[in-house]
């Protein structure tokens, strides 16, 4: 898998699609498979980016907080302890986990992992540092 397209081909069969754009598509993926519990989520967000306007990239991101309604550093350095991939960033007014792949040769297991890997870290750190489920 070479192509923005097929990327996108791929999570429109695989996911739950929530919103699709040309350069954006956000999905939904569940957390729990007992019936009895409510299911904690999370949104993520996949992107296609050109790097320095010549590399195609994909961006895996997904909010978790409000950058106003936590401790930034306790975020920071558990984020540091416990995180294998993805990097922290504000966007706009929130604390999202990100990470970013090269487009070109990339295999399916090199997107699925790190992006279950991104929800997964997100949703931990949603729940510890807000006690919700708003993303």
């Amino acid at each position: 898998m070479a192509e923005w397209g097929d990327l996108v081909a791929y999570i429109r069969q695989a996911y739950r699609v929530v919103r699709d754009e040309p350069d954006e598509i956000r999905i939904r993926l569940s957390f729990g498979d007992d019936p009895d519990t409510e299911q904690r989520a999370q949104i993520m967000v996949i992107a296609h980016e050109i790097l320095d306007q010549q590399e195609d990239w994909v961006q895996i991101a997904t909010p978790f907080a409000r950058h106003d309604e936590v401790d930034l550093l306790d975020v920071l350095t558990e984020v540091g302890n416990s995180t294998v991939v993805g990097g922290l960033a504000v966007m706009g007014d929130h604390l999202v986990l990100r990470h970013s792949l090269p487009l070109i040769h990339l295999d399916i297991n090199e997107f699925i992992d790190p992006l279950e890997l991104v929800a997964g870290a997100a949703e931990l750190l949603e729940q510890q540092f807000t006690g919700r489920d708003d993303y």
